[in-house]
This record gives C-alpha cells, sequence and structure tokens, in this order.
C-alpha cells in the first residue's frame, strides 16, 4: 500500500511522555502513542471501495493481507505512530472529566488528492483512557456503526467515513442492556476516516484543567490546518473559528432533522469540531413522528437527547465550547453574538428545510403554522415519517380526495385513525392543496424535487438488527445488500422496495431495534 503519510497532529502538539498503555491522568498533551492490539485471527468482512479510492488504495490493496492486517490493528504502516486522543466532556449535562479514545486509535494522518484523512480504527484494544473498559467492540456494535456511517454521507448529511469492518476472532464479552446477563460476542475492528476526530471536549478537558498554553497551542493548530482560511492564529480568528464551528454544527443538526436521523448521545465529547457526525452508539432513526423518542435507553427517564431537542442540545453543546475558547480571548461579547445568531439562524432553516420536505419552492408568511399542524397532526397516531413525506411527493394539486389515501401507507394502524383525525388531515390537506396552488412547479416537477430531498431508504434499526442477526450466524451478506442500497437512498430501487416498508411487529419491543444502549 502506497499511502501519503503526513503526521501534522504528532509533530504539531504536545504528546503524553509515558508510554505505559494504563488508564491513567493524561495532563498538558493532547494524545498518547498506542500501539493496537493483536487479535487472534483477523478476516475482512466488508470494504468501502468508494472510500478506499478517496484514499488512494487500490482494488489490489484492499485483498491485500497487508491491508487487513493494518485494518484490524495486526500491524502498523511503516513511519506512522498510532496514537489515542485527550480530551472531556460533559455528559448528559455533567461535566465527566478526562474522558479520550477509550477503544479508538489513529493509525494516522495521510493526504490523497488534496484532502486530508485521519484513520482510526475502533475496537482495537485498550488506551491510556480505557478507564475500567477493554477497548474493544463487538460485531453488533460495528456493524451499525459501519453502515450507518456510509449511508448517512450518501443521504448527504456531514459524517464520518467508514473504510473497512473486519472480524477480530476474539470474543468480547459484553452486557448488551447493563441488567446483568453478560455474554460473550464477536470482536469487530471498524476503521473510520475522516480530516480530523477533534471533539468540543479535546478543548474542554484543557481550559477545564487551566492549560491555556496547551490550548492555545490546539486551537491553533486547528486554525492552521483545518480552517486555514480564516488566516493566522489570533483572537479575530479564534472568534472566527467558533463562529464556523456553530454555523457548522447548525447545518449537521438541520439535516438530522431532516431524514429523522436520532444521535442518542449527545455528549460534548461526541460532538465534532467540523460539524460531523460522530461516534454512531444508540443511534436511531424515527420510525413514528415523535419528537419526544429517544433510543438510548440510557436516557429513557430524562430523554435529554430525543429527536426534537436535538437542535437544543447542539446550541447547548456549543455554549461549552464558547466556555473553554473563552480564556483565548477574555470577553465574551462576540461569543454572545454568535450564539444568539444560532437561534434565528436555527429558525430560519429549519422552516426552510420543512418547506422543501413539502414540496415548496415560494416562501409564504403563513408556512410556519402550515408546517406546525402538519407536524401535530403527525402526532395524532403513529405514523412512519420517511413513508410519510416520501409519498407526500405523490400529491396532485386539486385532487383533495387523493388527500389522506396517499400517505395512509404510512400510518402504522390505520383502525387508529379516527373520524376526528381523519377531520383534522383533511383540513390540512385543504390548506396544502391551498398553499400548492400558488406554487408554480407543476405535480412532476415538484415530487422529482421532494423525492431529492425525502429518502425512499434509510437504516431502519430492523434492517440493521436483520444484518447482525445473520452476521452472528456467519452470514454476512445481508451487510452488503444493506451497503448497497443505501448508497442510493433517494432512488426508487424497485428490485429493493421491500425495504420501503414500516418497522415490523417483531421489532417493536425487540432489543437493538426499539431499545439501544452504549455497550458495544
Amino acid at each position: 500500500m502506497k499511502l501519503s503519510i503526513k503526521n501534522t497532529f504528532t509533530t504539531s502538539l504536545p504528546a503524553d511522555p509515558i508510554l505505559e498503555n494504563t488508564p491513567r491522568q493524561v495532563t498538558k498533551a493532547c494524545y498518547s502513542f498506542v500501539t493496537p492490539k493483536q487479535t487472534a485471527n483477523p478476516e475482512m468482512l466488508h470494504v468501502s471501495k468508494e472510500m478506499a479510492a478517496m484514499l488512494g488504495l487500490t482494488d489490489e490493496d484492499l485483498t491485500s493481507n497487508e491491508f487487513k492486517n493494518v485494518f484490524t490493528g495486526n500491524s502498523v504502516l511503516p513511519n506512522t505512530t498510532p496514537y489515542a486522543m485527550c480530551y472531556g466532556g460533559h455528559q448528559f449535562g455533567q461535566w465527566a472529566g478526562q474522558l479520550g479514545d477509550g477503544r479508538a486509535i489513529n493509525l494516522t494522518e495521510i493526504e490523497h488528492a488534496g484532502q486530508r484523512w485521519v484513520m482510526q480504527l475502533k475496537g482495537a484494544g485498550e488506551t491510556p483512557y480505557s478507564r475500567t473498559a477493554d477497548g474493544l467492540a463487538v460485531l453488533r456494535s460495528s456493524i451499525r456503526e459501519y453502515l450507518c456511517s456510509e449511508a448517512m454521507f450518501h443521504l448527504g448529511v456531514p459524517t464520518t467515513r467508514a473504510l473497512s469492518l473486519g472480524l477480530t476472532g476474539d470474543q468480547v464479552l459484553r452486557d448488551v442492556m447493563y441488567n446483568g446477563n453478560s455474554a460473550y460476542e464477536k470482536g469487530a475492528v471498524v476503521t473510520r476516516v475522516a480530516p480530523s476526530f477533534l471533539r468540543f471536549g479535546s478543548y474542554e478537558i484543557l481550559a477545564a484543567r487551566g492549560d491555556h498554553e496547551t490550548l492555545k497551542a490546539l486551537v491553533d493548530y486547528t486554525i492552521e490546518n483545518l480552517f486555514p482560511h480564516l488566516g493566522k492564529p489570533s483572537k479575530a480568528s479564534y472568534l472566527a473559528f467558533f463562529k464556523e464551528v456553530a454555523e457548522k454544527s447548525l447545518d449537521m443538526v438541520i439535516h438530522w432533522q431532516r431524514v429523522g436521523f436520532v444521535h442518542g448521545v449527545l455528549n460534548t465529547d461526541n460532538v465534532s469540531i467540523l460539524g460531523l457526525t460522530i461516534d454512531y452508539g444508540p443511534y436511531g432513526w424515527l420510525e413514528g413522528y415523535d419528537f419526544g423518542w429517544t433510543p438510548n435507553t440510557t436516557d429513557s427517564q430524562h430523554k435529554r437527547y430525543r429527536f426534537g431537542s436535538q437542535p437544543e442540545v447542539v446550541l447547548w453543546n456549543v455554549y461549552q465550547l464558547a466556555n473553554a475558547l473563552y480564556p483565548l480571548l477574555d470577553e465574551a461579547a462576540g461569543f454572545e453574538t454568535i450564539l444568539s445568531d444560532y437561534r434565528t439562524n436555527y429558525t430560519r432553516a429549519h422552516l426552510d428545510m420543512m418547506r422543501s420536505k413539502l414540496g415548496f419552492n415560494l416562501k409564504e408568511e403563513g408556512d410556519a403554522t402550515l408546517i406546525k399542524e402538519v407536524e401535530l397532526a403527525l402526532h395524532l397516531t403513529e405514523t412512519d415519517m420517511t413513508i410519510f413525506f416520501r409519498n407526500l411527493g405523490n400529491f396532485r394539486k386539486g385532487a383533495l380526495s387523493d388527500g389522506i389515501a396517499v400517505v395512509k401507507d404510512a400510518f402504522y394502524n390505520i383502525t387508529e385513525v379516527s373520524a376526528e383525525v381523519r377531520k383534522q388531515w383533511d383540513a390540512w390537506f385543504l390548506e396544502y392543496d391551498t398553499r400548492l396552488s400558488r406554487e408554480l412547479l407543476t405535480d412532476s416537477e415538484r415530487k422529482e424535487k421532494m423525492n431529492a430531498i425525502n429518502p425512499k431508504y434509510v437504516l431502519r434499526n430492523y434492517m440493521a438488527q436483520l444484518a447482525i442477526d445473520a452476521a452472528n450466524k456467519g452470514d454476512y451478506t445481508l451487510i452488503d445488500e444493506l451497503f448497497e442500497l443505501l448508497k442510493q437512498p433517494y432512488a426508487e430501487q424497485e428490485q429493493q422496495h421491500k425495504w420501503f416498508a414500516k418497522r415490523p411487529d417483531w421489532a417493536r419491543d425487540k432489543v437493538g431495534c426499539s431499545m439501544l444502549s452504549c455497550s458495544s
């Protein structure tokens, strides 16, 4: 394999001087050197050829023993020094102190076709940040991360990418629901790829410790290498950096709301400074349209990270980043303006996003009310978000008889759509039709635009679980089928229409479909 190695992170920033790989507090450093754990019998299950090409890897590379060994942690690329990053974070609103890459190991940075990439193994063994954990990952969670990373990219959602999914040949002990029922599962490693894996918590840990020298070094590095268009590091560029992070974070969460993705654990250590979706743990996709839904069992009581709260939580996290960067500016006015702008910009961006989902090209004053009314109607009965908005594109102007008939497949139980509920839907469709009558696009033109915004296929939890169940029996074909399906989420793919379906009854209360934990 010929890769253009660019170790800017490790050559620019202070390292942990202790080389022993034992859990500890790491101070005045941004990372610790660590070597991935040797595995018993590595096997490569799947590779994203698209991502591989972006890294400069050839088809021949992908079938080599070197590729298999490097990307399962069994060998290290020449002239590289793998490392785990130090960061802290607020977990469920409370400062948790040092967290760090407990089971992620960055192999190296490379450059290809003018693009910088960091390649990272998830599940490759202990690091100084593992605390009491083993640093490993299981096939179950690795399949979910591998498939979702690439699916999100093809949906047009900012995200980290995935290069490969491999088995380690080791057995890993896990308590899936943290209820005392531990069992051994197949060990696995995912190779994650991104321009950077820096998180809000990378800056928070340094500010919390009062280590302003290292904080400045990290922010300077970030601007010079990831935001070079902002100019040389200075108080002005620090604030410009913060503004861009806030804007990228807002864009990311708008996309989540557009496609019905719920991250599940939006702690500040799980938020990228590049506005990328990162750390696919207990995530989920809306089945029934429900602002109050969270896939994370740990969050089931307070629902801090529920679907409807994601934009506010992202803003809360951006506030924490402002607090971390404040010592470099020692003035709050600039931060306060940017934070205030987030709310205004979110209202505008969300309105525009919902207009596009409903097929509106024009902007009218009453749109916000019409959008609120459809959201209220969607909560009246269990209604599938993906199917509703996709099928809404079939509505024809002036054909009010279509109305509820166009979207009836989105209702989980049509018998629950009472006469009163139908009345509310009929009233909404009347308003919707009146609004569409002022649009200039034909029905077919509008449908085409709506279908480019409203996906037909998303990685529903039950789909991932079917792939996991098959993989646990040694059948990996469904991983590839879903991987290929989700590369074209907006296309009709008539031969795959079976995946354009509501969650089946068997998945309603099944672990991995309706309930997920951070166990991986």
